[in-house]
Formats: C-alpha cells, structure tokens, sequence
C-alpha cells in the first residue's frame, strides 16, 4: 500500500508540473493587470516550438551534442511563447482589445499551430508517416539525478525527475521572492491594482505590462516543453494536452495570486486528475465512465469552492489586481 501511495505522488506531480509553468506565467501576468486567457493556446505553442527546434537539430545537427540537443528547443519554446505574449500584449495593450476575446482567440490560434505543425512538419520536409518522435531529445530531456535509485521510494518518488519539473520550481519560488521582496515586484504590483496612480509615481506601465506579460507567457509555454519532451518524451501528439491550460489559469484562482503556492497546489490538482486511475486500485472497486467524469470535474470543483470563500472574506491580498482584465489610457487619468 505505502508503494502505491508514493507511486501516486509521483504521478501527481508529474501532472502537477506543466501546472507550476502555466499557473506561475499567469500569476506574473494578472499580476500586471493582464488577464490572458490564451494560456492553454501558448502553452501548445511552448511544446509545438520545442518540438520543431529538436526536429530540425536532430535532422541536421550532431544528437551526440547533449547540450545543444537540450538548449535548442528550450529556446526555440521560449521564443514561441514569448512571440505569442507579445502579440496579445500588442492587441490588448497597445491597441486596447478586449483582453478576453484576445485571450480565446490566440488559445484557438495556439492550438492549431500546434495540430498543424505537429501533424504534418515530418511530410514536409520529406518524412513519411506524418508523426514525429524525437526520442534522442526526449531521453536527454527525461535524464535524472544519478543518485535518485539509490534513496529507495524518496528518490524514485521525489528525485527521479527531468530538469524541467525542478526548474519549475525554482521559477515559482522565484516568483514569489521578486512580487513580494523586490522593487520591480512592487511596481508590478501598483500597475496591476492601479495603473493611473502607478503611472504618476513614474513607474513606466506600459512596459512593465509588456514585459510581465512576454515573460509569463515564456515561462508558461515551458509547461508544454515539459509535456512534449519529459512526459511524452520527445512525441507529438494532436489536442493531447487536454484541459492541462485550463487547469493551470483555474490554479491561478485556487492559490489566490501567489506563486509559492503554485507547488503544492499543483500537486494537488495533478492528484485529483487523475484520481479516478488509482481509486479502482486503493479500492478494489471498478469505475464507471460516467463516475470517471466526475472525477475530472475535482480540480474545477475545488477551485469554484476556494473562489466562493475568498469572496466571501473579501480580504484584499485573496482578491485578484483591481485592474485585472481592464485597459489602460494614460489619457484618461
């Protein structure tokens, strides 16, 4: 029983780390005032980019290379996703577009690319079948600490990890050190409650606003490296994230604008996702499909609770930034 219980932490946390990368981009972002909705869609372009950096450096580079065979799409995936930040920081920032309707138009736009792209980038450059398996990437990718074997279930539970899972950490723990101990994060936080008053302090809004933004969409679309390189390991696979960006700007809510909570939050969410595998086997009683959905919902469910109390206390610092979703005109101050 205890080896199935860690082997269900495990699990969660695999879940649980593209969950740290689009939660913690999105708090960086609402923090700003920003509400992106088209995380899910740049967390498609993160892997999609990643993927498409691997595919043309093992097509022509040298695999033996473990450095670039890593750096190239862990680039490729942060240019993806920052280029496709900056475009919703240009529409909804620059332009002043509705930031919802920008927010769902880039994850619809994000998700095609990436079905595109993944679906047919092997036929077009004279591959056959369609499908593309980056496995030298995805193994370099899925590399361990050399000592996790020898800890017994800690290491194998906790140790046993890709760089991505524990870079995810450190972003978010990171995070939280620069919003509540740092000068920028100050300022990034009086542009998200009030930009007209940020504004005449002399902080510059617009910038921290595009930047907030291009960096937690980067940050976010390292969610989908980690899908496509680590949990996959090196495959595409069409609309094969799921609800995975929905659930991480759902986290956002659950861990009240905090960074540092992202962690165990996400474990917590990757839990309950996939709960309904394990209860048959700490139950010995089979699921139905229909009781299989309801457990999907958990995480949701969770997160309209947690909304529902912070609510109801009304404390400020559980309550999202006061210009959250809300475009900002100098002019008009």
């Amino acid at each position: 029983m205890i080896t199935l219980i860690f082997g269900f932490l495990r699990q969660a946390i695999i879940q649980g780390i593209p969950l740290i990368f689009g939660s913690t981009g999105e708090i960086l972002t609402e923090k700003s005032g920003n509400l992106n909705l088209g995380i899910p869609g740049i967390m498609y372009m993160g892997g999609i980019s990643g993927v498409i950096g691997a595919f043309f450096y093992e097509k022509y580079g040298d695999v033996s290379n473990v450095f670039l065979c890593v750096l190239i799409p862990f680039l490729a995936s942060l240019a993806g996703s920052a280029l496709m930040a900056f475009i919703y920081s240009f529409l909804t920032i620059t332009l002043r577009a509705n930031q919802n309707v920008t927010g769902l138009a880039l994850t619809t736009f994000g998700v095609g690319v990436g079905n595109f792209f993944g679906g047919s980038l092997s036929s077009l450059f004279g591959g056959s079948g369609g499908t593309i398996a980056l496995n030298v990437t995805g193994n370099y990718f899925k590399t361990t600490l050399p000592f996790a074997d020898k800890l017994g279930l800690f290491g194998s539970t906790f140790l046993s990890f890709g760089f991505l899972a524990y870079l995810a950490i450190a972003i978010a723990l990171t995070a939280s050190l620069i919003l509540n101990r740092t000068r920028i994060g100050l300022n990034l936080r009086a542009v998200g409650e009030s930009p007209a008053t940020a504004d005449a302090a002399g902080i510059n809004v617009t910038l921290y606003k595009y930047l907030a933004t291009c960096i937690g969409g980067a940050i976010a679309g390292l969610g989908g490296l980690y899908f496509v390189m680590d949990y996959i390991g090196g495959a595409w696979t069409n609309n094969g994230f799921g609800d995975r960006g929905w659930l991480a700007i759902a986290l956002v809510i659950f861990v009240i604008w905090k960074p540092k909570f992202s962690i165990p939050g996400a474990i917590l969410f990757g839990g309950l996702y996939i709960i309904y595998i394990y209860i048959p086997e700490f139950t010995g009683m089979a699921l139905a499909r229909s009781s299989q959905e309801l457990f999907n919902m958990l995480p949701y469910v969770v997160t309209i609770i947690v909304l529902c109390l912070t609510s109801m206390r009304k404390k400020r610092e559980q309550q999202p930034p006061m210009s959250l979703g809300l475009s900002y005109f100098r002019e008009e101050r």
